[in-house]
């Protein structure tokens, strides 16, 4: 007797013990995985504390841009909500940029810096965030990882311009942890909603391409929140792993909803989306393709294959660039026709499997939905696709290939062990993958190169390359380059560069041809015209060169032709013309020291 009660009092301290540890776990786990998580993005990141800023959107998002150099400032901030940026309209990420500046100035390192620690808040984020809606503490963490070092990151952390993926991605995953807390709340509450609302509201104004989230959020209302009200038995999910892990442990289930309340619960969302579009739209107006550059047909096509494509180098990251031109001419009607067939067959299995594995048809919606306003059938830029586009859209497939892990292990006697394995196997091949891609965006040159070797026909990056050996005084190299983007594509940029590099030799009327072609495909070019007007005055033309002048700032008011004007102007002996140009100048760039002693010889300073 009495040995029983010893054996029994033994089993409840065992059992105390054995509480009290998984507590403990409990507390600590979390903790453990943030810093794991913080690691490995610093592994992978910590690098582009040594890189350059590039000349891909650089310039007019951070070191050419006087609004951004000069640093926070009401007036700045006034401006970023004012005005559009970079052809968007997205007044945090200018007022980040104007921070990074007003800090350190135009040391790229701090630019650097503030996009890798948003990235590794992001990926903690999204654990916290995945193991709120899901109770998963595995699962969220080996997602958050996949998330956090996966190459098709890099381009959004490791490009200063990008600064919107990171900072944009930072108040997702806040929205959807701030999503999580309200929807398990035991009664509705208004103080949660709001802040939701609030940061949604957020995340629009760092990147517009946050309006697919409440499509987001009603995804995740069928799994894993299961708030959806089904219509019969027959519909109830089946018992399986994922059911076991769907909430966290001491929470009842959710108060089910109908669809109809769901999506009124959500119209205050799809106001701020719809309010957003239309402020992109406004935006990118310029930057827009007309149907007549680019059929609907050639956009359905390029859907198609960059969905395929995004799925092949999620499984298999290799031959990334920075940028992928569209092929000359049009897509193959085969490669097309095989790319939607197997789009379609993917969707059909996950829709008959919707039952028993809900996570296979709310990853896949959630990777198709998310890329939607990415995907090209509203075309901005030249690109058919980009790495970038992937930040937020990816992470429904990483989703759908851990919880189908989970169901696929579990019905092995040492699942749990292999499946942590290759986990751990995973991740540190994509950890090591992504740490030699980052590295080639240490300057604009390996970049470009970089980009040539891994695609074809690549006429932007021959472009962005010639540009930079121009500025390095390699116009041989630069001209070179050049040319053979123009052998590809009539690419405006290309022809302005060119004439660039030719004035620099001194080769005006070269020069002037090049710029005049520039303006044929582009006509709203301004600094095309500018530079014209200079190469025009070179050769004595001088009527032509003061016509386009005025073309130019009519345009654009800029510092570079008002200055140049007043040279002009100078020149032909119009002093009093020239003093006004001059002005205006100084009015741009008020301590511009040389347009103050112009004035001065002029005697018009005021």
């Amino acid at each position: 007797m009495r040995d029983a009660l010893r054996r029994k009092k033994a089993l409840k301290r065992g059992g105390a013990a054995h509480l009290s540890s998984r507590s403990y776990l409990e507390r600590i786990g979390p903790i453990v995985v943030c810093f794991l998580l913080a690691a490995i993005v610093l592994i992978v990141f910590s690098q582009t504390l040594q890189h350059e800023f590039v000349n891909y959107d650089d310039g007019q998002y951070v070191y050419d841009n006087p609004r951004i150099v000069s640093g926070l400032s009401l007036d700045g901030i006034q401006w970023a909500f004012t005005h559009v940026h970079g052809g968007n309209w997205h007044p945090l990420t200018t007022i980040s940029h104007m921070l990074d500046c007003q800090l350190v100035g135009l040391q790229p390192w701090e630019h650097h810096m503030t996009n890798v620690l948003l990235h590794l808040l992001a990926a903690v984020f999204l654990f916290l965030a995945l193991r709120q809606l899901t109770g998963a503490f595995w699962p969220s963490a080996t997602v958050a990882a996949i998330f956090a070092v996966h190459p098709l990151r890099v381009e959004s952390v490791a490009w200063i311009s990008e600064r919107k993926d990171v900072l944009s991605g930072v108040f997702f995953m806040l929205i959807l942890w701030a999503y999580a807390r309200y929807a398990r709340s035991n009664r509705p509450s208004s103080g949660r909603y709001i802040m939701l609302v609030v940061l949604f509201a957020l995340g629009l104004m760092c990147k517009p391409s946050l309006v697919t989230l409440p499509f987001v959020l009603l995804l995740l209302d069928w799994w894993p929140l299961q708030r959806i009200a089904v219509a019969s038995s027959s519909s109830k999910p089946r018992s399986s792993v994922h059911h076991r892990l769907a909430r966290p442990s001491g929470t009842a289930p959710l108060a089910q909803k109908s669809v109809g309340y769901l999506l009124v619960e959500k119209v205050p969302l799809f106001v701020l989306s719809a309010a957003s579009c239309l402020a992109t739209l406004l935006a990118q107006e310029r930057a827009m393709m007309t149907l007549g550059q680019l059929t609907f047909g050639d956009r359905l096509a390029n859907m198609a294959i960059s969905y395929v494509a995004y799925l092949g180098q999620m499984i298999w990251p290799v031959g990334l660039a920075v940028v992928y031109p569209y092929p000359k001419g049009s897509w193959n009607m085969v490669e097309t026709s095989l790319a939607f067939l197997l789009l379609m067959i993917i969707f059909a299995v996950f829709f008959a499997r919707r039952v028993k594995y809900p996570f296979l048809l709310v990853g896949w919606l959630w990777f198709l939905g998310m890329l939607i306003p990415m995907i090209g059938l509203v075309q901005v830029g030249m690109q058919a696709r980009a790495d970038r586009y992937t930040y937020l859209p990816q992470i429904g497939l990483y989703l759908l290939v851990t919880w189908s892990a989970i169901e696929f292990f579990a019905k092995w006697r040492s699942g749990r062990k292999v499946l942590i394995a290759v986990a751990i196997l995973i991740i540190t091949g994509l950890t090591a993958d992504s740490y030699v891609q980052t590295s080639f965006w240490r300057n604009s040159e390996t970049l470009w190169n970089h980009a040539l070797a891994n695609t074809s026909n690549n006429y932007i990056a021959q472009t962005h390359l010639g540009d930079m050996l121009i500025k390095k005084g390699r116009l041989d190299e630069a001209i070179t380059h050049l040319r053979q983007a123009l052998v590809i594509s009539n690419y405006p940029a290309a022809h302005f560069n060119l004439g660039y590099a030719l004035a620099s030799k001194g080769e005006w009327a070269n020069a002037t041809d090049s710029f005049q072609a520039a303006i044929r495909f582009q006509p709203n070019y301004s600094q095309a015209h500018g530079n014209l007007a200079i190469s025009l005055s070179k050769l004595g033309r001088t009527d032509e060169a003061l016509a386009e002048f005025d073309r130019a700032l009519r345009l654009e008011d800029n510092y570079r032709d008002h200055y140049n004007l007043a040279a002009v102007l100078l020149q032909l002996g119009r002093r009093d013309e020239a003093a006004a140009q001059f002005r205006e100048a100084l009015r741009l760039q008020p301590d511009d020291v040389k347009v103050i002693d112009q004035l001065r010889q002029l005697g018009a300073e005021e």
